[in-house]
């Protein structure tokens, strides 16, 4: 009895040991656990949540409710003016829905700069600046840049009309113009490759859109797309070109050839000899 006793104390020690060695592991597994979340948690910051797409939008869809969703964002890395509250996004007293401005991919924020105000149609008018107004230009492969001008870009524009002297000549009339439409593709939609278009709208003051259409009216528009981030050409009125400056320089590199004449036979023939001055 006095074995049996001694076997079962030494198995029930052996047990008790084994389990407070699980549960020291347990426990030192728990506090690593634990110490990685607050690590991440403070090199992550504050969690907010947001309304992103739950699905791909396109360009003039009415937004509702089962197109959107709620999910954790970063505080620190929120994109500008996005929708945290059911009622900013939805208002409760808006009879009419918001329309999708650009097009939005699965999961991205719903961002105002994306999406109308309710019941504010999706058309060019809501893709215009306060103030500014919407001029379309008749552009063909070699005027628009062989159709690599998008809508959101930037560009200079051109006008050749007729000189008055036999000539044409060239001058830039606008610097740095917002493209805002290409043909029946606005700013957000998805566009591939090069698109040779017929007409690119651009948006401008009164001024510009007077000053272009009668440019259009009395010559030839032509465009040149801008790099990002390019600031307006200074002295944008003093670029010109004309025919006669053209064929100025074209002269002023000819290469100048001397000959002589002399006579072989009954013929007079030039040779060519190198020019001494």
């Amino acid at each position: 009895m006095r074995m049996i006793f001694g076997l079962v104390l030494i198995a029930g020690m052996a047990l008790a040991g084994f389990a407070v060695y699980m549960a020291q592991g347990y426990i030192n597994q728990t506090e690593n656990a634990l110490s990685e979340e607050r690590a991440f948690r403070e090199m992550v910051g504050d969690m907010v949540q947001v309304y992103v797409a739950a699905k791909p939008l396109v360009y003039g869809q009415a937004l509702t409710k089962e197109d959107v969703k709620l999910i954790y964002w970063q505080a620190s890395a929120l994109p500008d003016k996005p929708f945290i509250a059911e009622d900013d996004l939805f208002p409760v007293n808006a009879d009419k829905p918001r329309y999708v401005l650009r097009a939005i991919d699965l999961h991205e924020p719903i961002l105002a700069a994306k999406v109308t105000e309710p019941g504010q149609p999706a058309g060019l008018t809501g893709l215009l600046a306060p103030g500014m107004r919407a001029f379309a230009i008749s552009v063909d492969a070699s005027t628009g840049v062989s159709g690599f001008v998008h809508p959101g870009d930037f560009i200079d524009i051109y006008w050749t009309t007729s000189s008055g002297t036999g000539g044409d000549v060239t001058r830039l009339i606008e610097t740095r113009v917002n493209v805002v439409a290409v043909d029946q593709q606005a700013a957000g939609d998805d566009i591939g490759g090069a698109v040779v278009a017929q007409t690119v709208t651009i948006q401008g003051m009164s001024e510009t859109v007077a000053r272009l259409a009668q440019a259009q009216a009395t010559g030839r528009l032509s465009l040149a797309l801008v790099g990002q981030g390019e600031q307006p050409a200074m002295n944008a009125s003093d670029i010109s070109a004309d025919t006669g400056s053209l064929m100025g320089e074209v002269a002023a590199v000819e290469e100048k050839s001397c000959s002589i004449k002399t006579r072989k036979g009954s013929e007079v023939v030039e040779i060519p000899i190198p020019c001494t001055n």
